[in-house]
């Protein structure tokens, strides 16, 4: 022992050693309730991941029930990025985000934006819009209100909705979900190409999520 503790009462140390135990057991203690409060939210997000049969069958319905579903735009969106069209998906998804805008302040340069990226004739994404809509759009950034890319998001939707929507639901990445591998082999799902398994989607809509 140095000459330093060797010189402090006995009192001292062993009031030293009494708080080094105590603050041990606190530490052992805090990385317990830690490692307790992980396994608790890993096991939330796993519960929250899991898909139901019946939530992947509504995606069939319309295109509203799968957009509006976060797993269903998730597989949506990485099938359009499958066929380089996605720019549809993230100019409605822009658009959805838009009208949400809360600051008056905020929405020219928001507008400015989604016209830049999506809209104009530079633009990087540029989406299929005919002409009427195209010059009704960019008149409305003059003064950007909440609705000035309803028309533009409308015809989008109809574009999605009577093309690649129907394709997607043809594709592994929607039949591999509502017939996981080990249903049977039906005569719709002998025609399937298994290059897509459910555990490979699954991986991607985690990763678009």
């Amino acid at each position: 022992m140095c000459k330093g503790l060797a010189a402090l009462p006995a009192t001292c140390l062993k009031s030293a050693k009494d708080m080094k135990h105590r603050l041990g057991f606190l530490l052992q203690k805090s990385d317990s309730c830690d490692y307790s409060s992980s396994q608790g939210k890993k096991e939330k997000i796993s519960s929250s991941q899991r898909l139901s049969q019946e939530e992947v069958r509504k995606w069939a319905d319309s295109l509203e029930n799968l957009i509006h579903h976060e797993r269903g735009l998730a597989a949506f969106r990485a099938f359009l990025k499958s066929e380089y069209s996605e720019e549809n998906i993230e100019f409605w998804v822009s658009c959805e985000e838009y009208k949400k805008t809360k600051s008056p302040a905020k929405l020219s340069p928001k507008a400015r934006k989604i016209y830049d990226e999506f809209i104009s004739v530079q633009a990087t994404k540029e989406v299929n819009l005919d002409s009427c809509t195209r010059e009704k759009t960019s008149h409305n950034m003059l003064e950007p209100t909440l609705s000035c890319f309803d028309e533009a998001q409308r015809k989008i939707f109809t574009l999605m909705e009577k093309d690649s929507y129907r394709r997607f639901l043809k594709s592994p990445y929607y039949l591999d979900l509502v017939s996981p591998p080990g249903a049977g082999c039906g005569p719709e799902n002998c025609k399937r190409n298994h290059t897509h398994s459910l555990d490979c989607n699954s991986n991607i809509i985690s990763q678009c999520a």
